[in-house]
């Protein structure tokens, strides 16, 4: 890679593959785009000891972070171990303070423990944890991007989502929130860009507006 490109690596939300990313298209020239996928978690690894091993995927120094969701807490504790340019986290939440008030219920009931996760071959009922919306008409389209159907790691990402607390701030850091939001609604959200009709899945449905967008944002924001 030449020393002017700017190395990006995606890293997606819960469930979901790097499919999601397949409408970002940003210039060769200036950008690289590197996926990340997620790997299954060891028993008991917690969310800092997981972002640990996954930068030694990371191979560039001083790279941009972009992650989606839950991917979006992961770049966030993933940014304590190297040095990254930015970090740009996309329909997710910078603190314990941003969840909503269900997950936040669910952290001090352990409610979300009785959630039906070994149905999660049930893409619609996998599509409702993951995306926060109803798919029946997108149902084909869902079961490409969400492929990780492992109970263990649903169970071990709802888990360390409603129980996530970071350590603090995250330099260089980008939020960008749609304000239709289903899973974190935007009323939670402080100091974020927003994106005027934007869902959970906007990575997705507006990846028009990211790719008018990011370049500024990365080199200029």
């Amino acid at each position: 890679m030449s020393d002017n490109k700017i190395a990006i690596y995606l890293m997606p939300g819960m469930a979901a593959n790097p499919s999601i990313f397949d409408g970002l298209v940003l210039d060769k020239e200036r950008f690289e785009l590197i996926r990340l996928s997620w790997f299954q978690p060891e028993k008991g690894i917690s969310l800092e000891a997981y972002a640990q091993q996954m930068c030694q995927n990371i191979t560039h120094k001083n790279p941009v972070l972009l992650g989606v969701s839950f991917g979006g807490l992961l770049v966030q504790e993933m940014a304590r171990f190297i040095a990254p340019k930015k970090v740009i986290v996309v329909s997710s939440v910078k603190s314990d303070k941003e969840l909503p008030k269900r997950m936040i219920f669910a952290k001090y009931t352990k409610i979300h423990k009785l959630l039906p996760t070994g149905l999660v071959n049930n893409v619609e009922l996998l599509a409702k944890y993951a995306f926060g919306e109803t798919v029946t008409k997108r149902l084909a389209l869902y079961e490409k991007y969400l492929s990780i159907r492992d109970k263990y790691y649903i169970d071990w990402s709802i888990e360390h989502i409603v129980n996530w607390k970071p350590k603090g701030p995250v330099e260089n850091l980008i939020h960008i929130h749609g304000d239709k939001d289903a899973v974190f609604p935007i009323n939670n959200i402080k100091e974020c860009i927003s994106v005027k009709n934007g869902t959970h899945t906007m990575i997705i449905h507006r990846a028009k507006w990211f790719n008018e967008n990011l370049p500024d944002l990365i080199l200029n924001g």
